[in-house]
């Protein structure tokens, strides 16, 4: 029998995030400094305010994910600075809109690399330090509801985030028992650059209207479904996609029905 009374507490655990310096990736991090965890996490940019936690940092390694040699650096930094790696969170990625039938190779290539290859890489490095240990490890992919449903110009970005889910499935089954393997299917959250997305305020709270709970999610909320796949409380998870989306979309056909239009709750 596990105790589950302090499941959520990470002292003395080593977690990577990517992408970890600013959006969802720095609540991620910042989520795990919280509970105790040594954080390391990676991008281009070294962050313009660290990432801590009452007097605790995490650790910042200069890395572009889509580069192997730089992957496998943040990996040794981790091991050699705490001699194990129990978490990776493969957050970093993202896409500008781009019209499907004009965009580049090149721009396909990127997007591809950074949202699946990278993440496939890194899991890859991170693997004989976690088969290694008596505990074993845990990869958790940041997946998009882009990747299971139709993404009009971000064609490449979609199917990406798909074979990320698929990803998670096919490496939960070579690598368990030691390593479990989890995506989350985030859906539409208010970051820092919400707004180049979805528009103003009154965009945001349009959009929103859209899913199941009203709202647009915050990165807080996702990251506490983060730790919980991390954490002892989900041993028996792996090999899954969990839905973080309030609720996902209406189907569009409610929208644009006009039967039933009064009996309609108004929201």
């Amino acid at each position: 029998m596990v105790e589950t009374h302090d499941s959520l507490d990470m002292s003395g655990r080593t977690v990577i995030v990517t992408g970890g310096t600013k959006g969802l990736g720095r609540v991620i991090a910042r989520r795990f400094l919280e509970q105790g965890a040594n954080v390391v996490i990676c991008a281009r940019s070294e962050p313009q305010v660290p990432v801590e936690f009452e007097g605790r940092r995490a650790v910042f390694v200069a890395a572009d994910i889509r580069d192997p040699d730089q992957v496998t650096a943040v990996v040794s930094a981790a091991v050699e600075a705490t001699g194990r790696i129990d978490v990776l969170v493969n957050n970093a990625g993202g896409a500008p809109p781009a019209a499907s039938a004009t965009v580049s190779p090149r721009f396909n290539d990127k997007i591809t690399a950074l949202n699946l290859l990278a993440p496939m890489t890194f899991a890859q490095a991170v693997h004989d330090q976690m088969q290694s240990q008596p505990d074993g490890g845990v990869i958790i992919n940041i997946a998009s509801v882009s990747g299971t449903r139709a993404n009009p110009q971000g064609a490449a970005y979609g199917a990406a985030k798909a074979g990320l889910i698929n990803l998670t499935e096919t490496l939960a089954h070579e690598w368990g028992p030691k390593i479990r393997v989890i995506a989350l299917v985030v859906g539409m959250i208010v970051t820092e650059q919400a707004h180049l997305f979805y528009g103003d305020e009154e965009g945001i709270a349009a959009v929103g209207r859209t899913l199941a709970l009203k709202r647009m999610g915050t990165p807080d909320e996702v990251a506490d479904v983060v730790l919980f796949a991390a954490s002892p409380l989900a041993r028996w998870m792996t090999g899954c996609a969990i839905p973080v989306h309030g609720g996902g979309e209406s189907p569009g056909y409610i929208a644009a029905s006009t039967v039933g239009q009064a009996a309609r709750p108004k929201s």
